[in-house]
């Protein structure tokens, strides 16, 4: 594997994808109501993700032309999301995680000279300031200078939902009694001139921050919203880091280079000195919530209108030229698709640390992450399908997940059709099926309430006598070594494509 370099912001970016002949400028003027949408739906249908977009000529919701051009489906690639997060493969991120997490204290000197260089890479990858002005605030609007419903290009992507959303913020928030600050991302529906709704799920480190200032009672919660950066940094807060992990940290480490960040002009909250536009403010615990909603979510489904804090802008500070990025969710496939399937790839070392009988795990597109997720297992003791099922809902985000199915090694959870068939073949639905009940994702509309509902958990793999199976187990149809080696040797005569 190569390491790639990383780019320094998203233009940067875009101009590689258009160098590759990944990128479409689009210079039709183009309606942020639902037209963007529609055009960005269908080339992410497309086989392969389709391309990115760049609209030059955004046409507002009042009619009127936005400067500020609108970037989406940059992510939305297994090329463009490996380029973004730097590499060839995501299994290199992968790897270097693995390395990091082995408990292993080397021995002898030649074993500790090796680990220099490891140590020396995690020296470097720390946060930093920008020196000088940076990018993000070369230009600076206060109170009463901007109008955010004409500003920015916001759009509005489905026909029932409850007005435009930005759907690609890098929030910030952080503990009244200071500590981490956390990077999340929320979608933010614009409801006025300077106002926005924020959709802090429960289960998220935002929604906790916001729990705490309202139990301290300190006043206003200090919020800052950064639009655009260097890809990795876009990437990170879609991450599930474990608390306390700093986002930009986090960055730092996957692109081999710190992240480079500015203090806000009127919160002590840092954000990436790349980004495109910044929206500084606060949310005060103590006002009525607004109603938010409804919104075309990724689960395929409209999210119904519901309460939620309102995020009050004071100041915006941009680059001079801002791009304004964007993403489209809907029914998948969609750009969440490549993100989604970025941090499966990353983060499977660190459902390994606790469970190193864990080969792999998928989480299909079909499923929209938290619905399914396929486990394959190296068995080794009874009952140790369920053993993964409990582990898994006890960690992270992976707690909401809907449907988890455990299979065996042998099988390619890569591959959904192998992985339901040997499943599907493997289960007596009375004897393998287990229902628990537990937190769910604040979008399932299906649940028996509102973030709690039941699980099911299937155990596909192979049953052993230890669990209760007398019958013989049939061996899986495989061809002969030598028919296969003999077929080989003649294939190409055959003239089948």
């Amino acid at each position: 594997m190569t390491t790639m370099p990383p780019f320094q912001n998203l233009r940067e970016f875009l101009e590689h994808l258009e160098r590759s002949g990944e990128l479409v400028r689009i210079r039709r003027p183009v309606s942020v109501d639902l037209e963007m949408a529609e055009i960005a739906d269908r080339a992410m249908k497309r086989p392969g993700g389709g391309p990115a977009l760049l609209f030059e000529h955004a046409v507002q919701m009042d009619g009127s032309r936005s400067p500020i051009p609108v970037a989406i489906n940059v992510f939305g690639s297994w090329s463009r999301i490996t380029a973004a997060l730097a590499v060839d493969d995501l299994q290199e991120h992968a790897d270097r995680i693995r390395e990091l997490l082995k408990p292993d204290v080397p021995k002898g000197l030649w074993a500790k000279v090796q680990m220099l260089p490891k140590l020396a890479e995690l020296a470097k990858v720390p946060p930093r300031k920008y020196r000088g002005t940076p990018p993000c605030q070369e230009v600076v609007l206060e109170t009463g200078n901007f109008d955010l419903t004409r500003l920015l290009p916001v759009l509005r992507t489905w026909p029932q939902d409850g007005g435009p959303f930005i759907t690609m913020p890098m929030v910030m928030t952080r503990d009244p009694d200071g500590g981490p600050q956390n990077v999340g991302m929320y979608r933010m529906q614009v409801f006025g001139p300077d106002t926005t709704g924020m959709h802090w799920q429960q289960h998220k480190g935002g929604a906790a921050h916001y729990r705490a200032w309202k139990r301290s009672g300190q006043g206003r919660m200090p919020v800052v919203v950064a639009l655009g950066g260097d890809p990795v940094t876009m990437y990170t807060p879609t991450a599930p880091l474990p608390p306390g992990i700093s986002e930009f940290l986090f960055g730092g480490f996957l692109r081999r280079q710190p992240v480079y960040t500015a203090t806000a002009l009127s919160a002590d909250l840092e954000v990436p000195a790349e980004a495109e536009i910044v929206l500084e403010g606060y949310v005060d615990p103590a006002e009525p919530m607004g109603v938010e909603g409804p919104f075309g979510d990724h689960t395929g489904f409209y999210t119904l209108e519901d309460d939620y804090p309102v995020f009050h802008v004071t100041t915006v500070t941009m680059r001079k030229e801002p791009i304004y990025p964007a993403t489209l969710v809907g029914r998948p496939p969609v750009e969440d698709v490549y993100l989604g399937g970025a941090t499966e790839r990353i983060f499977l070392p660190l459902a390994q640390l606790t469970m190193p009988e864990i080969v792999d795990y998928h989480m299909p597109p079909e499923g929209v992450f938290h619905n399914l997720v396929f486990v394959s297992i190296r068995k080794e003791f009874p009952g140790q399908a369920y053993k993964v099922m409990n582990g898994l809902w006890g960690m992270g985000l992976m707690s909401l997940a809907k449907v988890i199915v455990v299979v065996d090694d042998c099988v390619d959870v890569q591959n959904t059709q192998e992985a339901w068939w040997y499943a599907l073949g493997n289960i007596d639905p009375e004897r393998d099926v287990r229902f628990a009940r537990g937190p769910v994702d604040d979008l399932d509309h299906a649940s028996q309430h509102a973030s709690f509902g039941s699980k099911m958990g299937v155990d596909g793999t192979r049953k052993w006598p230890e669990e209760g199976f007398t019958r013989r187990w049939p061996d899986l149809i495989e061809m002969s070594d030598e028919i296969k080696d003999r077929v080989d040797g003649y294939w190409s005569e055959l003239g089948i494509e």
